[in-house]
């Protein structure tokens, strides 16, 4: 099994260049593991609580739950994943059935700063995009997909993702193996990343 790490900042392209990775590889050979889905558990938590959770934060994510899945992965079984709700921010009680397979994509915007999940990564890929291109994704993401207002998305920006990001996130991309600048149409980068996995397939 090929474990494979992508990073990068909110709204850097990280979901695009998985789909790039794994549109030339057979669907029954890939998988693609979230960060997002094991944010911690917050059922003791009210509503009102859980919103003013800091959610770019490591401590946000359940790092021990995500490791121990892909450990279990990696011995040839299956693993229950969870599934999470931005809207009432907190894990639903479905769950998804995850198969191993030969290669495991696991991205997400904090997955370098857990120290044990970074070495079960054979590759870890950061793709980097610059600030305001990065914003201006969040943005049309958060006010389509997920049904905040313009307001609150500025005002989560300025308090908690930039200093954030500048804290945890950019700094990890000297963990990385391959640094992909996100110009869209980096097929150099892409084409490096599917060789890999092909040779090491």
């Amino acid at each position: 099994m090929l474990i494979i790490g992508i990073a990068g900042g909110t709204g850097s392209g990280k979901t695009t260049v998985v789909n790039q990775i794994i549109k030339q590889l057979p669907t029954d050979e890939v998988c693609v593991i979230s960060q997002d889905s094991y944010y911690n558990e917050t059922n003791d938590l009210s509503y009102e609580e859980r919103t003013k959770i800091n959610f770019d934060h490591p401590r946000a994510i359940d790092f021990q739950l995500l490791t121990k899945h892909l450990k279990t992965l990696k011995t040839g079984k299956n693993i229950q994943q969870p599934v999470y709700s931005f809207v009432t921010h907190n894990r639903t009680k479905d769950t998804v059935k995850t198969h191993p397979r030969k290669v495991v994509i696991v991205e997400g915007i904090l997955i370098f700063n857990s120290t044990e999940l970074r070495d079960l990564f054979d590759i870890k890929i950061f793709v980097h995009a610059e600030t305001d291109e990065r914003l201006i994704r969040r943005l049309k993401r958060d006010i389509t997909e997920r049904g905040r207002d313009i307001e609150e998305v500025l005002n989560r920006y300025q308090t908690t993702l930039k200093p954030m990001h500048n804290q945890f996130i950019e700094p990890t991309k000297n963990f990385a193996d391959i640094i992909i600048p996100n110009d869209r149409y980096n097929t150099v980068a892409i084409d490096i990343v599917r060789s890999v996995i092909n040779e090491r397939l």
